[in-house]
């Protein structure tokens, strides 16, 4: 392009041929730049001459052009202001983020798709912790270090999501769960644990990453990041998205979090949201159970908020949103910046509202303590399906096949043809997976044969710009990425070894199962983010008013006088 805009010189044409540069002026030419011409043309002149030489207001286009650079220079200032100003608020919201490091070696790897891809797996931390003037004022107690030390995961969820980004899961482990807290040491406050047993939030006290490996241990989730919230994060969150909107089955009055409601729909802001969240009194049985649940209800309404157009199509309340969270989130290390936080928002915009769903751990009583729970029937199913990454939103146990790989792939897998061969010492291998590939809708021309040499590991070699079908004949037989490799010859080979013992599609040598998905959301109280249900109000005594237990109906009826959390 003949444009330039690095600084240097611009080359004008007209129709097509070069304009020369102007010949200079000497000091003492006052006169036309070439003799002039006759006929009309001297007569054009002579008046042009006079009116310059007269001070007489120079011709519109000349005006035009003097406008057109000072506009020019007018926008390049503004972009130059906007500029500016993004990359203050880029740096003001890095600020506002305060990050620790947990370790990652300890709470295990995700396992890979087909195509290399991994889960996410975080967890949320909702912190009882009051180190500040607005903390203080919203929970009671309060604190004076800026450490964990001495605060508990009140709120405390496994959010998954998948390696293909098409749904995702999020657990709540209920606060009173008795686990085993390993040995842990906070290195910011220095305090440190050889390990007990104990209710699993307290595990916070020693470090978020104590909190990270307590949850691991028990679920055998692998966990890679963190997110921790406050008390007053909960308040700026709702503010910022202009408030939740949830519904309450019954007339409430939770005498412990002062959440105090009509029947009804509500939209819940600021100490009114906080007061929802933090209810345990007011919903399900009055106890940790129930808080899950309105959790979930109150992080359903919230998506549903972040994903409306009013929301994410108007800058002011992204911004205010960006810096409301930037301010009351504590991450770890892997999400301590805005551009890692971004990528993250994004994966998770890309879940459809009905492919989110939200459980809660299976519990049963503890047999030691009727007030405490531990891990129940069904539980291992659903640590299972998290860590299997399979979805729960489907009610099937079979994983959502990738879609965009095989988009992606240069010829239908009918015209794609696999060499087979049997690389073990088990009779028929190459036979039974060559079968498969054709069933699944691969060429009639997939042939087999014995490997010149036994393999330990299984690979799928595939020649020049076949990647892409290499890729579709993977994700048939689920082979994992690390065992594609490009080779020089064409077509694609498939080398079955050791790892691949029996059966017609990969199990890295496991004979493990998949989870049992509907055993998995049983008694899990699951429900989709799309959902829009109301909290069922307890109708147990759960509550007390003036020294007298009441149902929380029954306290909302005799506190006529206080006024409502919202209207």
């Amino acid at each position: 392009m003949g444009d330039s805009w690095d600084g240097g010189s611009v080359r004008q044409t007209t129709r097509g041929r070069s304009a020369a540069p102007p010949r200079p002026r000497r000091a003492d030419d006052s006169g036309p730049a070439r003799p002039p011409r006759g006929g009309r043309a001297a007569a054009r002149q002579a008046p042009q001459s006079q009116g310059r030489r007269s001070g007489r207001r120079p011709k519109p286009a000349a005006r035009r052009k003097r406008l057109g650079r000072i506009a020019l220079f007018t926008v390049s200032a503004l972009i130059l202001v906007v500029a500016g100003t993004g990359t203050w608020l880029w740096q003001h919201l890095n600020g506002n983020i305060h990050s620790v490091s947990i370790d990652d070696g300890a709470n295990g790897k995700e396992k890979a798709d087909a195509f290399g891809r991994t889960p996410i797996n975080i967890l949320v931390i909702g912190s009882d912790g009051r180190n500040n003037a607005a903390d203080c004022k919203l929970g009671g107690g309060c604190g004076s270090a800026s450490s964990t030390a001495g605060h508990n995961a009140d709120v405390e969820m496994v959010v998954h999501v998948s390696a293909d980004r098409s749904n995702a899961t999020v657990m709540s482990v209920p606060r009173d769960t008795m686990t085993r807290v390993p040995a842990c040491k906070d290195q910011d406050s220095g305090q440190s644990t050889p390990g007990y047993y104990g209710q699993i939030n307290s595990a916070l006290q020693y470090g978020p990453a104590c909190q990270v490996t307590t949850v691991h241990q028990l679920t055998g989730v692998p966990i890679d990041h963190f997110v921790m919230l406050d008390f007053s994060g909960v308040v700026k969150m709702s503010d910022a998205v202009g408030g939740v909107s949830v519904c309450v089955s019954d007339n409430v009055y939770d005498t412990y979090s002062h959440l105090k409601l009509a029947k009804g729909p509500h939209t819940l802001k600021g100490e009114a949201a906080l007061e929802f969240v933090r209810s345990r009194h007011g919903f399900g049985d009055g106890s940790d159970l129930g808080r899950t649940v309105c959790q979930h209800l109150f992080l359903s309404a919230m998506i549903r908020n972040f994903k409306s157009a009013g929301t994410l199509a108007n800058p002011t309340k992204v911004y205010s949103l960006a810096d409301a969270a930037t301010k009351a989130l504590t991450v770890d290390t892997g999400l301590g910046s805005v551009g890692k936080l971004i990528g993250l928002a994004t994966a998770l915009d890309k879940v459809p509202s009905k492919r989110m769903t939200f459980a809660t751990m299976q519990t049963a009583p503890d047999p030691s303590n009727a007030d405490r729970v531990v891990v129940g029937s069904g539980a291992k199913s659903l640590f299972a399906s998290i860590a299997n990454d399979q979805s729960l939103s489907s009610g099937s146990d079979k994983k959502t096949a990738p879609a965009t790989p095989s988009a992606t792939a240069t010829a239908p897998a009918s015209q794609i043809a696999v060499r087979v061969e049997n690389g073990t010492t088990t009779r028929g291998r190459a036979s039974v997976v060559a079968s498969a590939l054709i069933a699944k809708g691969f060429s009639p021309g997939t042939s087999t044969s014995n490997a010149p040499e036994q393999r330990a590991t299984t690979t799928l070699t595939y020649g020049p710009g076949r990647k892409a079908e290499a890729q579709t004949v993977a994700s048939a037989l689920e082979l994992p990425a690390k065992h594609l490799t490009e080779g020089s010859a064409n077509g694609l080979t498939l080398v079955i070894g050791s790892d691949w013992p029996s059966g017609a599609t990969y199990s890295g040598g496991s004979s493990a199962a998949p989870a049992d998905t509907h055993a998995a959301v049983s008694n899990a109280h699951a429900q989709t983010a799309d959902e829009s249900k109301c909290a069922k109000v307890s109708p147990y005594k759960t509550v007390q008013l003036n020294g007298v237990a009441m149902t929380p109906a029954q306290a909302y009826a005799a506190a006529s006088g206080k006024q409502d959390s919202a209207p």
